[in-house]
């Protein structure tokens, strides 16, 4: 069975979100961690995992990324805190 995940980095100080998606969540955010992946997330630090959902389905979590991309950040902040609580960086726990 393959899986796809949406997920949330943040920076060490949470006043980034991005959002983004990926087959093999370790592995992307790993990348995002040590700053492999150009763009955003090297730019503004954001290496913290603090939200995924995992679906089977490669179009829905497409169709998901685009729909949390379009939402304001306090909609965002809502979603990490009710998945996440205390922000903690859940990369460890993969």
């Amino acid at each position: 069975m393959k899986y796809y995940y949406v997920y949330i980095l943040s920076n060490k100080t949470n006043t980034v979100l991005y959002t983004g998606v990926t087959n093999d969540l370790k592995k992307r955010v790993y990348q995002h961690r040590e700053k492999l992946a150009e763009g955003f997330t090297k730019k503004f630090n954001a290496n913290r995992l603090v939200y995924y959902e995992q679906t089977e389905n490669v179009e829905g979590a497409i169709q998901r990324e685009k729909q949390v991309k379009g939402w304001n950040r306090s909609r965002k902040v809502e979603m990490v805190s009710k998945f996440n609580p205390k922000w903690e960086d859940l990369f460890e726990k993969l």
